[in-house]
């Protein structure tokens, strides 16, 4: 697909994920309401042409840092969470004002990944949204910091906007940011900025390099998150343009067929499932396969069987996330294991008619079945 397709096809989109950093509606902690109203403006004008958007918000450990009178966003998870538990009432206040003059309502919706990394709450969170946009409602999504620690969180609020794309199924996320985009190299404090990176159409080594640097002293991601989040909407099947949230009206703009920062382009959509299963449930252990079955799962589409297990690493249970790798430790897949892992255990290397004389039960031949399983790199 080329720069012209790419671009193309944003004005076609009908559902966005609009990221909004720290950086765009905070200044050293303290709100901007001004740019509050500015980005409702541009959602609700969106909204009448037929639009429904999800806002991703960052802010609320920067708010609640300065309305504590700290010159930090906190030095430990305990002040994190007591910064995001003063800072939210705040941030979600503003946004909820700034849409009721427009008649607009919003929702809030607080996450933490393991409560996606479970499929029935994933699907619980997209059933809550999607009905939230029928409704024509704002849903203002955050990463739950009170609650967060550092195993279960999203660490920065890029890679949870991916995450809602999947979750809503969206054809577009747009992260608003302090920079104009991509740069064909990392900024030099006092020298011309380098030239703008305005489309990629696969993130390759090249491109990670252009990545350095990290956000406001305010934020929590950097540029590398934001390539993370741009690969993860890829998967969704949903383009990405990171630009700079200073421009007012700057989503009509792009709607419009306005080149505003850089854009990466969509990649073949990974459906739901096995999107979840790559990005957002956790895997708890690993399997190590021989060749043959690597082979069996790359080449043919087969399920794992007991025969191609070598060993096992860690400790799940049934239903679990595991990794799947080589004899050279190489991740070849994802999937769901139908097994605990001390079972596993006692049937690496048997064929699947001994499973019930070895372990006294069955759950089926297969340790991981072909529908609960995904390649890495599959598309």
């Amino acid at each position: 697909m080329g720069d012209e397709d790419s671009w193309g096809l944003i004005p076609r989109a009908k559902r966005i994920v609009l990221k909004i950093g720290s950086s765009t509606i905070t200044h050293d902690g303290r709100l901007r309401p001004r740019k509050f109203t500015a980005i409702a403006r541009d959602v609700a004008a969106l909204m009448e042409d037929g639009l429904q958007i999800v806002v991703v918000s960052s802010g609320a450990i920067a708010v609640g840092a300065h309305r504590l009178g700290w010159t930090h966003v906190g030095r430990t998870v305990r002040e994190k969470q007591a910064a995001a538990a003063v800072g939210q009432i705040g941030l979600v206040e503003l946004y909820q004002r700034r849409f009721a003059r427009l008649d607009r309502t919003v929702g809030q919706i607080l996450l933490t990944r393991t409560g996606l990394e479970e499929r029935e709450r994933f699907l619980n969170a997209r059933h809550t949204m999607l009905e939230l946009l029928r409704l024509g409602v704002i849903p203002i999504v955050n990463e739950n910091d009170t609650v967060a620690t550092e195993e279960i969180r999203f660490g920065d609020n890029d890679n949870l906007a991916a995450t809602i794309v999947n979750v809503v199924e969206a054809d577009l996320l747009v992260i608003l940011t302090d920079v104009d985009g991509l740069y064909e190299c990392a900024p030099e404090p006092g020298e011309p900025r380098p030239p703008l990176i305005r489309t990629v159409e696969k993130i390759t080594p090249a491109i990670e390099a252009s990545a350095s640097g990290s956000g406001s002293r305010f934020g929590s991601g950097g540029m590398v998150t934001k390539l993370e989040a741009a690969q993860n909407a890829a998967r969704s099947g949903a383009a990405t343009i990171l630009c700079n949230g200073k421009i007012d009206g700057l989503l009509q703009k792009i709607m419009k067929g306005e080149r505003h920062g850089t854009l990466f382009s969509p990649g073949d959509r990974l459906r739901g499932r096995k999107h979840w299963l790559t990005f957002t449930a956790k895997p708890r252990g690993q399997i190590v396969i021989d060749d043959g079955a690597v082979r069996a799962l790359k080449e043919r589409g087969r399920s794992l069987l007991p025969a191609g297990i070598l060993r096992v690493r860690g400790s799940f249970e049934i239903g679990d996330s595991v990794r799947l790798v080589n004899e050279r430790g190489e991740e070849v897949a994802r999937g769901l294991v139908g097994y605990s892992s001390g079972d596993v255990a006692k049937l690496t290397g048997q064929a699947t008619k001994e499973i019930n004389r070895v372990l006294g039960y069955s759950n089926g031949d297969e340790v991981i079945h072909r529908d609960d399983l995904v390649l890495i790199g599959e598309s």
